[in-house]
C-alpha cells in the first residue's frame, strides 16, 4: 500500500531496511529510498545518519547524489552551513551525472537562494551539454530548472531558456508554467483566473506524471574487462554470447544505437558482476551458464535503479570504463 501518513513512511522505511540487510549487493538505492521515506515521515535525523553511512561507504557508487539529498535533507531540519558545505563539494567534485546538480541547486532555490542556485544550474548545463549535441534526458530537468529560476528572477530569455522550451512537450508553455504570478492567482477571487490555473496545474501534473511513470530503462549489459574474464573462465558455455572483450563492448554500442534509431527511449546500461550474477541466477534456480538468464539479469538490475542512462554526454567519461571521453572512445565509433 502507498505510504500516506508519517507513520506509514516510517514503515516502509523499516521494510526497505530490512530489504537492504537482506540483499546487501543493493543496499544503496533501498537505503536512498529508506531515506526519502523517513524524511516523509518526518525522522530528519535519522535519515541524516543513513546518507552519512552511505558517504563513509568506500563502495558507494553515487556519493554526489548522496551529499546533495543529504544537504537537501540537512537544511530542511537547520543545518544550514553543514548544507552548504555539502553543495560546494558536489560544486568542486563536477560530477558527471545531473541528478546531483539539480537536488542541489533545487534545495538553493527552495531557500530563496535564486542567484546561487542558477549559477549551480549553469555550471551543470556547460560541464554536461555539449553545443550542437542532443541533450541527454536526465541533463533536459537541469533545463527547466533554471529556466524556472530566471522566471522568479525575473530576467530575459537567453539560449538555454529556448532550448528548454524547445524540449518541453507539455501543452501549458513554461513561460505559464513558472510565471511568478501564478501564486496570485492561486488566491484570486476570479473564477476565470481560478480555471486557468487549475489547467496549468493539470497540465504541470501531467508532465511530472509521464516523468514519474517512464519504465525502467531498456538496459544493455556490460561487463568490464576483469569480470568478463571470470564469467567466461567459470562458464565457458557463454562464449557462445561473448566472443571477446572488445567484441562485447562494440556489440553493446551498436545495440544501443540501433535501439535509440528505432526510436526506443530512455535506454540504459547495466553493470554486471559475477558474484551479483551467480546470486540472481540462485534467486531464479537457474545455471549461470544459461545464456537465456543474461537479458533477465539486465532487466533486474536495471529495476533495481543501477542502470546508467546511455547515451553520456561526448565529453563525459565513456561508459566502459576505459577513462576516455566518450567522444574519443565507442562515441567516436560507427
Amino acid at each position: 500500500m502507498r505510504p500516506e501518513t508519517p507513520a506509514d513512511h516510517i514503515s516502509e522505511a523499516e521494510r526497505l531496511l530490512r530489504t537492504a540487510a537482506q540483499y546487501p549487493e543493493d543496499h544503496e538505492p533501498l537505503l536512498l529510498q529508506a531515506a526519502a521515506h523517513l524524511e516523509l515521515g518526518g525522522d530528519r535525523d535519522r535519515a541524516a545518519t543513513l546518507y552519512d553511512d552511505l558517504l563513509a561507504d568506500p563502495g558507494t557508487e553515487h556519493p554526489h547524489l548522496v551529499k546533495a539529498l543529504s544537504a537537501a535533507n540537512l537544511w530542511e531540519y537547520g543545518h544550514e552551513a553543514e548544507a552548504r558545505a555539502l553543495i560546494e563539494g558536489v560544486r568542486v567534485a563536477a560530477p558527471q551525472e545531473a541528478a546531483p546538480w539539480e537536488i542541489a541547486a533545487e534545495t538553493l532555490e527552495a531557500h530563496d537562494e535564486l542567484e546561487a542556485a542558477h549559477d549551480l544550474f549553469s555550471t551543470a548545463l556547460r560541464l554536461l551539454i555539449a553545443p550542437g549535441e542532443e541533450v541527454p534526458y536526465a541533463t533536459q530537468s537541469l533545463l527547466t530548472g533554471r529556466h524556472r529560476v530566471r522566471r522568479l528572477m525575473g530576467v530575459g530569455h537567453d539560449a538555454w531558456d529556448e532550448l528548454a522550451d524547445t524540449l518541453h512537450t507539455a501543452a501549458v508553455p513554461l513561460d505559464e508554467l513558472h510565471d511568478p504570478k501564478r501564486l496570485w492567482s492561486l488566491g484570486s477571487s476570479d473564477p476565470g483566473e481560478l480555471r486557468a490555473e487549475i489547467t496549468r496545474l493539470r497540465a504541470e501534473l501531467g508532465t511530472y506524471r509521464t516523468a514519474l511513470s517512464r519504465p525502467f530503462p531498456v538496459a544493455v549489459l556490460h561487463w568490464p574487462a576483469a569480470e568478463f574474464r571470470e564469467l567466461l573462465t567459470a562458464y565457458p558455455r557463454l562464449g557462445s554470447e561473448y566472443a571477446s572483450h572488445p567484441d562485447h563492448l562494440a556489440r553493446l554500442e551498436t545495440a544501443l544505437r540501433d535501439l535509440q534509431a528505432a526510436g526506443t527511449p530512455n535506454l540504459g546500461i547495466v553493470r554486471g558482476t559475477v558474484p551479483s550474477y551467480e546470486a540472481f541466477a540462485a534467486s531464479e534456480s537457474a545455471s549461470p551458464a544459461d545464456p537465456d538468464l543474461l537479458p533477465q539479469y539486465a532487466t533486474t538490475l536495471a529495476a533495481r535503479g543501477r542502470a546508467v542512462p546511455w547515451p553520456p554526454a561526448k565529453s563525459a567519461e565513456c561508459w566502459c570504463g576505459s577513462g576516455e571521453s566518450y567522444r574519443g572512445c565507442h562515441g567516436g565509433r560507427v
